[in-house]
Protein backbone atom coordinates (compact mmCIF):
# COMPACT_ATOMS: atom_id res chain seq x y z
CA UNK A 1 0.00 0.00 0.00
CA UNK A 2 1.27 3.42 -1.01
CA UNK A 3 -0.60 6.34 0.56
CA UNK A 4 -0.21 10.03 -0.22
CA UNK A 5 -1.60 12.57 2.23
CA UNK A 6 -1.72 15.89 0.39
CA UNK A 7 -1.70 19.45 1.69
CA UNK A 8 -1.96 18.65 5.38
CA UNK A 9 -0.71 20.65 8.38
CA UNK A 10 2.03 18.51 9.92
CA UNK A 11 2.60 18.91 13.68
CA UNK A 12 6.06 17.57 14.40
CA UNK A 13 9.24 18.43 16.29
CA UNK A 14 8.10 21.83 17.49
CA UNK A 15 6.72 23.10 14.19
CA UNK A 16 3.57 23.20 12.09
CA UNK A 17 4.01 23.15 8.33
CA UNK A 18 1.93 22.34 5.27
CA UNK A 19 3.31 19.25 3.56
CA UNK A 20 2.68 16.19 1.47
CA UNK A 21 3.38 12.94 3.31
CA UNK A 22 4.04 9.72 1.38
CA UNK A 23 3.71 6.33 3.08
CA UNK A 24 5.25 3.27 1.41
CA UNK A 25 3.94 0.12 3.08
CA UNK A 26 4.86 0.42 6.80
CA UNK A 27 7.15 3.44 6.66
CA UNK A 28 7.15 7.16 5.99
CA UNK A 29 9.09 7.47 2.74
CA UNK A 30 8.87 11.21 2.18
CA UNK A 31 7.71 14.46 3.78
CA UNK A 32 7.89 17.24 1.18
CA UNK A 33 6.56 20.70 0.54
CA UNK A 34 3.11 20.75 -1.04
CA UNK A 35 3.14 19.83 -4.73
CA UNK A 36 6.93 19.72 -4.95
CA UNK A 37 7.10 16.03 -5.91
CA UNK A 38 5.06 13.57 -7.93
CA UNK A 39 4.09 10.33 -6.23
CA UNK A 40 2.50 7.13 -7.49
CA UNK A 41 -0.01 6.20 -4.80
CA UNK A 42 -2.96 3.83 -4.73
CA UNK A 43 -4.52 5.74 -1.83
CA UNK A 44 -4.68 9.54 -1.95
CA UNK A 45 -6.02 11.58 0.97
CA UNK A 46 -6.78 15.30 0.72
CA UNK A 47 -5.59 16.77 4.00
CA UNK A 48 -6.80 20.32 3.35
CA UNK A 49 -7.90 21.88 6.63
CA UNK A 50 -6.71 18.88 8.66
CA UNK A 51 -3.73 18.25 10.94
CA UNK A 52 -1.35 15.29 11.04
CA UNK A 53 0.23 14.24 14.33
CA UNK A 54 2.62 11.45 15.21
CA UNK A 55 0.65 8.61 16.76
CA UNK A 56 0.18 8.91 20.51
CA UNK A 57 2.27 6.53 22.62
CA UNK A 58 0.62 5.77 25.96
CA UNK A 59 3.15 4.51 28.49
CA UNK A 60 0.63 3.38 31.10
CA UNK A 61 -2.47 1.29 30.46
CA UNK A 62 -4.22 -1.62 32.14
CA UNK A 63 -6.00 -3.71 29.51
CA UNK A 64 -7.04 -6.40 32.07
CA UNK A 65 -5.94 -9.47 30.13
CA UNK A 66 -5.43 -12.17 31.28
CA UNK A 67 -7.89 -12.97 34.03
CA UNK A 68 -9.91 -9.75 34.33
CA UNK A 69 -11.43 -9.69 30.88
CA UNK A 70 -14.93 -8.94 32.12
CA UNK A 71 -13.58 -5.39 32.63
CA UNK A 72 -11.61 -5.09 29.39
CA UNK A 73 -9.32 -7.05 27.11
CA UNK A 74 -6.42 -6.35 24.79
CA UNK A 75 -8.64 -6.44 21.68
CA UNK A 76 -11.37 -4.08 22.92
CA UNK A 77 -9.14 -1.57 24.67
CA UNK A 78 -6.57 -1.40 21.85
CA UNK A 79 -9.47 -0.81 19.46
CA UNK A 80 -10.68 2.08 21.61
CA UNK A 81 -7.11 3.35 21.73
CA UNK A 82 -6.61 3.56 17.96
CA UNK A 83 -9.99 5.30 17.63
CA UNK A 84 -8.55 7.87 20.04
CA UNK A 85 -5.29 8.35 18.11
CA UNK A 86 -3.11 6.05 20.23
CA UNK A 87 -0.89 3.91 18.00
CA UNK A 88 1.29 2.29 20.69
CA UNK A 89 0.82 1.41 24.35
CA UNK A 90 2.70 -0.05 27.30
CA UNK A 91 0.60 -2.30 29.52
CA UNK A 92 0.93 -3.01 33.21
CA UNK A 93 1.50 -6.35 35.05
CA UNK A 94 -1.31 -6.35 37.64
CA UNK A 95 -3.44 -8.86 35.75
CA UNK A 96 -4.52 -12.33 36.87
CA UNK A 97 -2.11 -14.04 37.01
CA UNK A 98 0.23 -11.15 37.66
CA UNK A 99 3.06 -10.78 35.16
CA UNK A 100 5.82 -11.90 37.51
CA UNK A 101 7.63 -14.44 35.33
CA UNK A 102 9.21 -14.18 31.89
CA UNK A 103 6.92 -16.96 30.68
CA UNK A 104 3.79 -15.05 31.66
CA UNK A 105 5.23 -11.89 30.13
CA UNK A 106 5.79 -13.59 26.77
CA UNK A 107 2.28 -15.02 26.85
CA UNK A 108 0.92 -11.46 26.91
CA UNK A 109 3.10 -10.52 23.93
CA UNK A 110 1.83 -13.54 22.04
CA UNK A 111 -1.78 -12.64 22.77
CA UNK A 112 -1.26 -9.04 21.64
CA UNK A 113 0.30 -10.22 18.37
CA UNK A 114 -2.97 -12.03 17.67
CA UNK A 115 -5.53 -9.37 18.60
CA UNK A 116 -4.05 -5.88 19.20
CA UNK A 117 -4.80 -3.24 16.57
CA UNK A 118 -2.15 -0.96 18.12
CA UNK A 119 1.57 -1.54 18.69
CA UNK A 120 2.35 -2.89 22.14
CA UNK A 121 4.80 -3.49 24.92
CA UNK A 122 4.31 -4.99 28.38
CA UNK A 123 6.00 -4.20 31.68
CA UNK A 124 7.61 -6.94 33.71
CA UNK A 125 6.21 -6.89 37.25
CA UNK A 126 8.31 -6.81 40.41
CA UNK A 127 7.25 -8.38 43.70
CA UNK A 128 8.96 -9.01 47.01
CA UNK A 129 10.22 -12.39 45.82
CA UNK A 130 10.77 -12.54 42.04
CA UNK A 131 14.16 -10.83 41.77
CA UNK A 132 15.67 -13.51 39.53
CA UNK A 133 12.83 -13.27 37.02
CA UNK A 134 13.05 -9.47 36.95
CA UNK A 135 16.77 -9.59 36.19
CA UNK A 136 16.11 -11.77 33.11
CA UNK A 137 14.19 -8.91 31.45
CA UNK A 138 15.57 -8.08 28.00
CA UNK A 139 15.75 -4.27 27.67
CA UNK A 140 15.74 -4.41 23.87
CA UNK A 141 12.29 -5.98 23.65
CA UNK A 142 10.57 -5.06 26.95
CA UNK A 143 9.60 -1.49 27.85
CA UNK A 144 10.50 -1.66 31.55
CA UNK A 145 9.98 -3.01 35.05
CA UNK A 146 6.96 -1.93 37.08
CA UNK A 147 7.10 -1.53 40.87
CA UNK A 148 4.02 -0.74 42.93
CA UNK A 149 5.38 1.32 45.83
CA UNK A 150 1.79 1.74 46.98
CA UNK A 151 -1.41 -0.28 47.08
CA UNK A 152 -1.82 -3.04 44.57
CA UNK A 153 -3.36 -6.46 44.39
CA UNK A 154 -1.84 -9.62 45.81
CA UNK A 155 1.93 -9.74 46.00
CA UNK A 156 2.66 -6.72 43.83
CA UNK A 157 3.02 -4.20 46.64
CA UNK A 158 6.79 -4.03 47.07
CA UNK A 159 7.27 -2.78 50.62
CA UNK A 160 10.47 -4.58 51.54
CA UNK A 161 13.34 -2.10 51.61
CA UNK A 162 15.95 -4.78 50.84
CA UNK A 163 13.94 -5.88 47.78
CA UNK A 164 13.69 -2.30 46.56
CA UNK A 165 17.43 -1.77 47.04
CA UNK A 166 18.17 -4.93 45.06
CA UNK A 167 15.87 -4.08 42.15
CA UNK A 168 17.03 -0.47 41.94
CA UNK A 169 20.68 -1.50 42.00
CA UNK A 170 20.41 -4.33 39.46
CA UNK A 171 17.53 -3.49 37.11
CA UNK A 172 18.50 -4.12 33.47
CA UNK A 173 16.23 -1.36 32.16
CA UNK A 174 14.02 1.53 33.22
CA UNK A 175 11.94 1.15 36.39
CA UNK A 176 8.45 2.66 36.43
CA UNK A 177 6.88 3.21 39.84
CA UNK A 178 3.47 3.80 41.35
CA UNK A 179 4.31 5.94 44.36
CA UNK A 180 1.98 6.17 47.36
CA UNK A 181 3.16 5.41 50.88
CA UNK A 182 1.06 2.48 52.08
CA UNK A 183 1.45 3.20 55.81
CA UNK A 184 0.21 6.77 55.36
CA UNK A 185 -2.77 5.66 53.28
CA UNK A 186 -3.75 2.98 55.81
CA UNK A 187 -3.51 5.40 58.75
CA UNK A 188 -5.67 7.96 56.93
CA UNK A 189 -8.21 5.32 55.99
CA UNK A 190 -8.55 4.14 59.59
CA UNK A 191 -9.06 7.74 60.69
CA UNK A 192 -11.91 8.21 58.21
CA UNK A 193 -13.44 4.83 59.08
CA UNK A 194 -13.47 5.89 62.72
CA UNK A 195 -15.22 9.13 61.84
CA UNK A 196 -17.57 7.98 59.06
CA UNK A 197 -17.83 4.21 59.41
CA UNK A 198 -18.91 2.72 56.10
CA UNK A 199 -20.21 6.09 54.90
CA UNK A 200 -16.92 7.46 53.56
CA UNK A 201 -17.62 9.51 50.42
CA UNK A 202 -15.67 9.78 47.15
CA UNK A 203 -14.70 13.36 48.03
CA UNK A 204 -12.69 11.94 50.94
CA UNK A 205 -10.50 9.99 48.51
CA UNK A 206 -7.87 12.75 48.02
CA UNK A 207 -7.74 13.22 51.81
CA UNK A 208 -7.09 9.54 52.41
CA UNK A 209 -4.62 9.15 49.54
CA UNK A 210 -3.17 12.57 50.24
CA UNK A 211 -0.20 14.71 49.29
CA UNK A 212 1.91 13.31 52.12
CA UNK A 213 1.44 9.71 50.93
CA UNK A 214 2.46 10.62 47.39
CA UNK A 215 5.40 12.84 48.27
CA UNK A 216 6.84 10.45 50.82
CA UNK A 217 6.87 7.57 48.34
CA UNK A 218 8.05 9.57 45.31
CA UNK A 219 10.93 11.13 47.25
CA UNK A 220 11.94 7.68 48.50
CA UNK A 221 11.98 6.31 44.95
CA UNK A 222 14.15 9.21 43.83
CA UNK A 223 16.48 8.67 46.78
CA UNK A 224 16.93 5.02 45.77
CA UNK A 225 17.45 5.92 42.10
CA UNK A 226 20.06 8.54 42.92
CA UNK A 227 21.86 6.14 45.25
CA UNK A 228 22.07 3.38 42.64
CA UNK A 229 22.19 5.40 39.41
CA UNK A 230 18.89 3.84 38.31
CA UNK A 231 16.86 5.03 35.34
CA UNK A 232 13.56 5.81 37.09
CA UNK A 233 10.19 6.91 35.72
CA UNK A 234 7.56 7.97 38.27
CA UNK A 235 4.04 7.48 36.98
CA UNK A 236 0.91 9.64 37.39
CA UNK A 237 2.13 12.62 39.43
CA UNK A 238 -0.91 13.97 41.29
CA UNK A 239 0.37 16.76 43.59
CA UNK A 240 1.90 20.18 43.15
CA UNK A 241 4.49 19.36 45.80
CA UNK A 242 5.87 16.38 43.86
CA UNK A 243 6.59 18.48 40.77
CA UNK A 244 9.45 20.13 42.65
CA UNK A 245 11.25 16.79 42.81
CA UNK A 246 12.05 16.81 39.10
CA UNK A 247 14.59 18.72 37.01
CA UNK A 248 13.97 20.90 33.99
CA UNK A 249 17.48 22.25 33.55
CA UNK A 250 18.76 19.39 31.39
CA UNK A 251 17.39 17.77 28.20
CA UNK A 252 15.17 14.72 28.52
CA UNK A 253 17.78 12.47 26.90
CA UNK A 254 20.18 13.30 29.73
CA UNK A 255 17.68 12.66 32.53
CA UNK A 256 17.85 9.49 34.61
CA UNK A 257 14.77 10.43 36.68
CA UNK A 258 11.59 11.33 34.79
CA UNK A 259 7.88 11.82 35.48
CA UNK A 260 4.48 11.34 33.90
CA UNK A 261 1.22 13.28 34.14
CA UNK A 262 -2.13 11.63 33.41
CA UNK A 263 -5.19 13.02 31.69
CA UNK A 264 -7.46 12.82 34.74
CA UNK A 265 -4.97 14.79 36.86
CA UNK A 266 -4.81 17.46 34.13
CA UNK A 267 -8.58 17.68 33.65
CA UNK A 268 -10.51 17.02 36.86
CA UNK A 269 -10.22 18.44 40.40
CA UNK A 270 -11.63 17.50 43.80
CA UNK A 271 -14.68 19.69 43.05
CA UNK A 272 -15.71 17.09 40.46
CA UNK A 273 -16.24 14.34 43.05
CA UNK A 274 -19.62 15.91 43.85
CA UNK A 275 -20.92 15.10 40.36
CA UNK A 276 -18.59 12.31 39.18
CA UNK A 277 -18.16 10.40 42.44
CA UNK A 278 -16.37 7.07 42.06
CA UNK A 279 -16.12 7.60 38.30
CA UNK A 280 -13.05 9.76 38.92
CA UNK A 281 -11.73 7.58 41.74
CA UNK A 282 -8.16 6.79 40.71
CA UNK A 283 -5.01 5.95 42.63
CA UNK A 284 -3.28 8.34 43.11
CA UNK A 285 -6.33 10.49 43.71
CA UNK A 286 -7.51 13.47 41.70
CA UNK A 287 -6.71 16.34 44.05
CA UNK A 288 -7.16 20.13 44.16
CA UNK A 289 -7.47 22.62 41.32
CA UNK A 290 -4.09 24.00 42.38
CA UNK A 291 -2.56 20.54 42.06
CA UNK A 292 -4.12 20.14 38.62
CA UNK A 293 -2.91 23.51 37.39
CA UNK A 294 0.58 23.10 38.82
CA UNK A 295 0.92 19.68 37.16
CA UNK A 296 0.11 21.29 33.80
CA UNK A 297 2.67 24.02 34.51
CA UNK A 298 5.21 21.28 35.24
CA UNK A 299 4.40 19.62 31.91
CA UNK A 300 4.95 22.92 30.12
CA UNK A 301 8.19 23.65 31.98
CA UNK A 302 9.55 20.11 31.33
CA UNK A 303 9.66 19.05 34.96
CA UNK A 304 7.10 16.44 33.90
CA UNK A 305 8.17 14.72 30.72
CA UNK A 306 5.21 12.80 29.26
CA UNK A 307 1.41 12.59 29.28
CA UNK A 308 -0.40 9.22 29.57
CA UNK A 309 -3.74 7.80 30.68
CA UNK A 310 -3.44 5.10 33.36
CA UNK A 311 -6.42 3.63 31.50
CA UNK A 312 -7.86 1.14 34.01
CA UNK A 313 -11.42 0.01 33.25
CA UNK A 314 -13.87 -1.46 35.76
CA UNK A 315 -17.48 -2.40 35.20
CA UNK A 316 -20.27 0.09 35.73
CA UNK A 317 -21.62 -2.13 38.49
CA UNK A 318 -18.28 -2.05 40.32
CA UNK A 319 -17.95 1.73 40.10
CA UNK A 320 -21.51 2.26 41.38
CA UNK A 321 -20.76 0.52 44.66
CA UNK A 322 -20.19 2.52 47.87
CA UNK A 323 -16.80 4.24 48.11
CA UNK A 324 -15.10 1.54 50.20
CA UNK A 325 -16.14 -1.19 47.77
CA UNK A 326 -15.65 0.65 44.47
CA UNK A 327 -12.30 -0.03 42.76
CA UNK A 328 -10.01 2.77 41.61
CA UNK A 329 -9.43 3.47 37.93
CA UNK A 330 -11.36 4.21 34.78
CA UNK A 331 -11.23 4.11 30.97
CA UNK A 332 -9.47 6.93 29.09
CA UNK A 333 -7.65 5.81 25.92
CA UNK A 334 -10.44 6.74 23.49
CA UNK A 335 -10.54 10.32 24.77
CA UNK A 336 -7.06 11.26 26.02
CA UNK A 337 -5.82 12.87 22.81
CA UNK A 338 -8.98 14.88 22.15
CA UNK A 339 -8.99 15.96 25.82
CA UNK A 340 -5.52 17.43 25.35
CA UNK A 341 -6.64 19.06 22.11
CA UNK A 342 -9.50 20.60 24.10
CA UNK A 343 -6.91 22.15 26.43
CA UNK A 344 -5.31 23.56 23.26
CA UNK A 345 -8.64 25.15 22.33
CA UNK A 346 -8.73 26.65 25.84
CA UNK A 347 -5.30 28.24 25.21
CA UNK A 348 -3.53 26.11 27.84
CA UNK A 349 -1.10 24.17 25.61
CA UNK A 350 0.08 24.30 21.99
CA UNK A 351 -0.39 21.61 19.37
CA UNK A 352 3.37 21.23 19.15
CA UNK A 353 3.67 20.59 22.88
CA UNK A 354 0.92 17.98 22.73
CA UNK A 355 2.88 16.11 20.05
CA UNK A 356 6.02 16.42 22.15
CA UNK A 357 4.53 15.18 25.41
CA UNK A 358 2.32 12.43 23.99
CA UNK A 359 4.65 11.12 21.27
CA UNK A 360 8.20 12.50 20.91
CA UNK A 361 9.12 12.51 24.59
CA UNK A 362 7.69 9.04 25.22
CA UNK A 363 9.78 7.65 22.38
CA UNK A 364 12.88 9.41 23.70
CA UNK A 365 12.33 8.45 27.34
CA UNK A 366 11.87 4.74 26.57
CA UNK A 367 14.30 4.79 23.61
CA UNK A 368 11.68 3.33 21.26
CA UNK A 369 13.05 2.35 17.89
CA UNK A 370 11.82 4.33 14.84
CA UNK A 371 8.59 5.64 16.32
CA UNK A 372 7.22 8.74 18.01
CA UNK A 373 8.15 11.20 15.25
CA UNK A 374 7.06 11.98 11.70
CA UNK A 375 10.40 11.29 10.04
CA UNK A 376 11.43 9.71 6.77
CA UNK A 377 12.30 6.06 7.42
CA UNK A 378 10.25 5.87 10.61
CA UNK A 379 7.20 3.66 11.03
CA UNK A 380 4.09 5.40 9.72
CA UNK A 381 2.27 5.69 13.05
CA UNK A 382 0.22 8.85 12.61
CA UNK A 383 -3.13 10.47 13.25
CA UNK A 384 -5.20 12.80 11.09
CA UNK A 385 -7.29 15.19 13.18
CA UNK A 386 -10.01 17.70 12.40
CA UNK A 387 -9.68 20.44 15.00
CA UNK A 388 -13.10 21.81 14.14
CA UNK A 389 -15.48 18.84 14.13
CA UNK A 390 -17.35 18.93 17.46
CA UNK A 391 -18.82 15.74 18.89
CA UNK A 392 -20.27 14.63 22.18
CA UNK A 393 -19.21 11.57 24.17
CA UNK A 394 -22.21 9.29 24.62
CA UNK A 395 -22.66 5.66 25.60
CA UNK A 396 -23.47 4.70 22.03
CA UNK A 397 -20.08 5.90 20.73
CA UNK A 398 -17.97 4.33 23.50
CA UNK A 399 -15.68 1.49 22.46
CA UNK A 400 -14.52 0.42 25.92
CA UNK A 401 -15.74 -2.99 27.00
CA UNK A 402 -16.92 -1.47 30.30
CA UNK A 403 -19.22 0.91 28.38
CA UNK A 404 -18.82 4.02 30.51
CA UNK A 405 -16.54 7.05 30.59
CA UNK A 406 -15.90 9.95 32.99
CA UNK A 407 -16.18 12.14 29.88
CA UNK A 408 -19.79 11.17 29.06
CA UNK A 409 -21.80 14.20 27.86
CA UNK A 410 -18.57 16.17 27.29
CA UNK A 411 -18.38 17.90 23.91
CA UNK A 412 -14.93 17.91 22.31
CA UNK A 413 -14.19 20.31 19.49
CA UNK A 414 -11.60 18.06 17.83
CA UNK A 415 -12.12 14.64 16.33
CA UNK A 416 -9.77 11.87 15.23
CA UNK A 417 -10.40 11.24 11.52
CA UNK A 418 -7.86 8.53 10.61
CA UNK A 419 -5.31 6.53 12.59
CA UNK A 420 -2.42 4.79 10.80
CA UNK A 421 -0.53 1.99 12.55
CA UNK A 422 2.57 0.90 10.62
CA UNK A 423 1.19 2.60 7.50
CA UNK A 424 -2.14 0.81 7.75
CA UNK A 425 -5.29 2.92 8.13
CA UNK A 426 -6.74 0.87 10.96
CA UNK A 427 -9.37 3.50 11.83
CA UNK A 428 -11.05 5.87 9.38
CA UNK A 429 -14.13 8.01 10.07
CA UNK A 430 -15.62 5.57 12.55
CA UNK A 431 -14.79 2.41 10.61
CA UNK A 432 -12.06 -0.14 11.37
CA UNK A 433 -9.89 -2.18 9.04
CA UNK A 434 -8.70 -5.04 11.23
CA UNK A 435 -6.82 -6.95 8.53
CA UNK A 436 -3.47 -6.02 10.08
CA UNK A 437 -2.44 -6.09 13.72
CA UNK A 438 0.03 -3.91 15.60
CA UNK A 439 3.67 -4.79 16.21
CA UNK A 440 5.86 -5.34 19.25
CA UNK A 441 7.79 -2.21 20.20
CA UNK A 442 11.58 -2.47 20.05
CA UNK A 443 14.05 -0.35 22.02
CA UNK A 444 17.45 1.18 21.21
CA UNK A 445 19.20 0.16 24.42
Amino acid sequence: MKTLIKNISVINEGACQLADVFINNENIESISSVGSRAYEANNIIDGTGLHLFPGVIDDQVHFREPGLTYKGEIYTEAKAAVAGGITSYMEMPNTNPQTLTQTLLEEKYQRASEVSLANYSFFMGASNDNREEVLKTNPKIVCGIKIFMGSSTGNMLVDNRATLEAVFSEAPCIIATHCEDEATVRANLEKYKTEYGNNILPQHHPLIRNEEACYRSSSMAIELAEKHGTKLHILHISTAKETGLFRNDIPLKEKKITAEACIHHLWFSDADYLTKGNFIKWNPAVKSANDRDTILEAVLSNRIDVIATDHAPHTLEEKQKPYLEAPSGGPLVQHSFVAMLELYHHGKITLERIAEKMSHAVADLFQIKNRGYLREGYKADMVIVDLNRPWQVKKENLLYKCQWSPFEETTFRSQVVTTFVNGHAVYNNGLFDETKKGQRLLFNR
